[in-house]
């Protein structure tokens, strides 16, 4: 049985299952051998993201929630991933989800703000997670070479 809630939609999205190749002009690194590597490059990101960015992309008014697995083959795996409108007023009026018409809210799944998102980008507590102390792995290397001279000089 189908049910469906007002102001919501659920897609389904699929997505190439396995490694990347490296996109290169003439098929080649011209460079060190580390970075000679072209076939058996690992996505930095989880499918459930590149899912979930590629309907944010084609749905631009609708916000990404979440998204969920459904199932796979040798070839693709299919995620549903779940919008609001937030234009729709069952969702403007119900103060649990209403967050998401923010104007922050806007494309959450691009800036890796989703939960699938955020998996990758080195979020946690307790050991090994100390590289994101302060918002992002970039700001952490930042503030950890960055000297400050407070005194008065």
């Amino acid at each position: 049985m189908l049910t469906f809630v007002l102001g919501f939609v659920v897609y389904r999205v699929r997505v190439r299952r396995g490694n990347r190749k490296r996109p290169l002009s003439k098929g080649t690194v011209y460079g060190k051998p580390k970075n000679q590597g072209i076939n058996e490059i690992k996505p930095s990101r989880k499918l459930k993201s590149v899912a979930e960015e590629r309907v944010g992309r084609r749905c631009g008014a609708l916000r990404v929630l979440n998204s969920y697995w459904v199932g796979q083959d040798s070839t693709y795996k299919f995620f549903e991933v779940l919008l609001a409108d937030p234009a729709h007023k069952t969702i403007r009026r119900d103060p649990s989800i209403n967050w998401i018409c923010n104007s922050v809210m806007k494309h959450r799944e691009l800036r890796g703000l989703t939960s699938a998102g955020k998996s990758s980008r080195g979020f946690g507590k307790g050991h090994g997670y100390s590289k994101t102390i302060g918002s992002s792995r970039r700001a952490n290397w930042k503030r950890r070479q960055l000297l400050q001279l407070h005194r008065k000089r």
